[in-house]
């Protein structure tokens, strides 16, 4: 079988992600807490800050993951990564009625039954994506990087986040996180893709699967970055432990 990513153009070197993060490489490697944090995300509380609205113009994509549940890509790390305790509060008036339903039940049936009062959340997580870039070019460092001749088109999305970690108790911001995430992205044909950003390549066939969208990537990784950067400063400053 032929190679989809052979071609005459090396790739550049590139640092390896493991220098830029420092104490954790992935998202699924983070050592277990002594104590799980209890997270509550709001979804007005992680949203889209851009002012920016989906656009017909190649040169300025706009990703629906951005403008519509930015949230929901922050709540899948959280719980992906092991570490937290997300409670929810995206539904949280779903779920009040449905325990007001059971209260309702167990009442009239004379039920002894207690139901157990909603947990609460240790901490806030809030901030946003603050910027958003998508443009498409070919040629220079950006084709060497995606490992792609210099004719051919390639699309760089570029995204800004803020992550913020506020304690409920005292309403004090315990660590805020500033990340820029840059993927490179390009079409080898109708079901290759690479995707690159900084030291990591992706390669994805489709093979009638649905295909990343390289904005969701660009924001998910984003996010990842910034829950490992929020946990290696929580621990530096004593906020939580990780067990020995």
């Amino acid at each position: 079988m032929i190679d989809p990513l052979a071609n005459n153009i090396p790739p550049v070197e590139r640092v390896k992600e493991a220098q830029v993060i420092g104490l954790y490489i992935d998202i699924n490697d983070v050592p277990e807490p002594v104590r799980k944090p209890v997270i509550a995300v709001y979804s007005d509380g992680f949203k889209d800050q851009t002012g920016q609205r989906r656009s017909n113009s190649k040169y300025a994509t706009f990703s629906t993951a951005i403008t519509q549940a930015p949230h929901a890509y922050l709540i899948r790390t959280l719980k992906h990564s092991g570490f937290f305790e997300v409670v929810e509060r995206v539904s949280l008036d779903a779920v009040t009625k449905e325990r007001q339903l059971i209260r309702s039940t167990r009442e009239t049936f004379d039920e002894d039954q207690k139901l157990l009062p909603l947990k609460f959340g240790d901490m806030i997580m809030t901030g946003g994506v603050l910027s958003y870039q998508a443009n498409i070019s070919s040629g220079g460092m950006g084709a060497r990087n995606l490992g792609i001749g210099i004719s051919r088109q390639f699309r760089e999305d570029i995204i800004t986040i803020s992550l913020r970690t506020v304690s409920v108790s005292t309403g004090r911001i315990l660590t805020e996180v500033l990340v820029t995430k840059t993927v490179l992205s390009a079409s080898l044909d109708n079901d290759v893709f690479r995707f690159v950003s900084d030291s990591t390549e992706l390669i994805e066939i489709e093979g009638g699967a649905v295909k990343n969208e390289p904005t969701s990537l660009a924001l998910q990784m984003a996010i990842e970055t910034a829950v490992l950067e929020t946990i290696k400063e929580g621990v530096k400053n004593n906020y939580w432990r990780i067990k020995e």
